[in-house]
């Protein structure tokens, strides 16, 4: 790893696992230290995969600090905005700094718009959406405090930039984090701080519900039209060599450390897709 955040540190969403841990190994790796939280338990029970776990959390602490940064970990729902502001709080005592923002936890749920109940859409919205505010809520003022600039990275999701019809309140959440990142990204512009949305598609983690999906598709053939398949894609990771239909965690990883250090300094309020092409089927 290139040590291009040396000196600076990150705050990073629902680190316990998948997208979270990888984005916090890679900065780590980087050079910056880190702020992990996860609510390592159930969001509720319209969810149907294993939540993370506490467990979970402390290897991502684990593999932090293997790489030689120190890491302050909490399990904190992000839809707590108090927990967070303390949590930042307690960063700023620790760090006296905060350069980057991974806005990365969320939940996804299988249903027709039309039939989903009030439960299933309000947890979706409140965690993926009003996360992702309360968490700029609680962390945007730090950093701008600390006068260092820095950027934000806005994990949104293929289906917040086009129809995705079977998880119509997913993508709901996922356009709308896109509104935050474009609003954001000219408010805070004055203070040096960049603000941008990465948009992942088929990332091998716990979220992608292989069983749920295809009972979907089976009930609604014609909704296969909008979730193009991935090309096979030769993958070299981890010692493993191999033809993967899906991304791993650490290939968006890359695209958020690049995000995250100087060599972007010229992106702000851009919606970036890493999905190996497939949104151009």
């Amino acid at each position: 790893m290139t040590g291009s955040l040396e000196g600076r540190v990150a705050f990073v969403t629902g680190a316990a696992r998948g997208q979270g841990r990888a984005h916090a190994v890679r900065l780590a790796a980087d050079g910056a230290d880190i702020i992990a939280i996860d609510i390592c338990g159930p969001v509720t029970d319209s969810i149907t995969y294993p939540p993370a776990t506490s467990e979970e959390l402390a290897e991502t602490v684990r593999q932090v600090e293997a790489t030689g940064r120190k890491v302050l970990a909490r399990e904190v729902d992000v839809r707590d905005l108090a927990a967070q502001q303390q949590v930042v709080a307690d960063a700023m005592e620790q760090f006296g700094r905060l350069d980057v923002l991974v806005v990365n936890a969320g939940i996804l749920s299988w249903g027709r718009l039309f039939e989903m109940s009030e439960e299933q859409w309000d947890s979706v919205i409140d965690t993926n959406l009003s996360g992702a505010w309360r968490t700029v809520r609680a962390a945007v003022p730090a950093m701008i405090e600390a006068g260092n600039g820095g950027s934000i990275i806005m994990v949104s999701s293929s289906a917040g930039l086009k129809a995705t019809p079977g998880n119509g309140h997913y993508s709901a959440s996922k356009h709308g984090v896109v509104a935050i990142t474009n609003a954001l990204a000219l408010e805070v512009g004055e203070y040096g701080i960049r603000v941008n949305s990465i948009h992942p598609y088929s990332i091998d983690t716990p979220m992608v519900e292989r069983e749920a999906m295809m009972e979907v598709f089976g009930k609604h053939p014609t909704y296969l039209h909008s979730f193009a398949p991935m090309p096979l894609h030769p993958v070299h990771h981890e010692g493993k060599s191999g033809l993967s239909e899906f991304m791993s965690p650490e290939e968006v990883s890359n695209v958020v450390a690049w995000l995250a250090g100087d060599q972007s300094m010229a992106i702000s309020g851009s919606q970036i897709a890493v999905d190996r092409g497939v949104m151009k089927y």
